[in-house]
């Protein structure tokens, strides 16, 4: 039982490596390829660059993806939870409520962090 498991994970890990080692294999056949210096170019929302491309931004903009993410993901997995909560209500009672009351905890804590070390503020 257990090298038919060993058997399907080797597949697995086999079809991983090999499906795309093929498809960038046949895109590299099947596409044109025709190199000019204005594809070449960086491109600017259709402005040609004029200066270094290499700049360094502020890490507010990085903390505020970071929130982003954070609360994006917040609400992946608040949705169908609160979809599926009556269904699973009766089955599992008053556990899935305290499971998602600490998820949601553990992300207030979070933003009462981000807060209290002003990564929220703009100046």
């Amino acid at each position: 039982m257990y090298a038919n498991n060993h058997f399907m994970i080797a597949i697995f890990l086999l079809l991983g490596l090999v499906l795309p080692i093929v498809a960038w294999t046949l895109s590299r056949m099947l596409r044109p390829s025709n190199p000019t210096a204005a594809k070449r170019l960086t491109y600017e929302s259709g402005v040609d660059p004029f200066q270094q491309s290499w700049l360094q931004f502020n890490i507010r903009y990085y903390m505020f993806a970071l929130l982003f993410i954070v609360f994006d993901v917040e609400a992946v997995f608040l949705y169908p939870w609160a979809v599926a909560y009556n269904a699973l209500r009766s089955d599992i009672g008053l556990f899935i409520l305290i499971e998602m009351g600490i998820f949601v905890f553990l992300l207030v804590v979070g933003l009462i962090y981000a807060w209290k070390k002003k990564v929220l503020e703009w100046d």
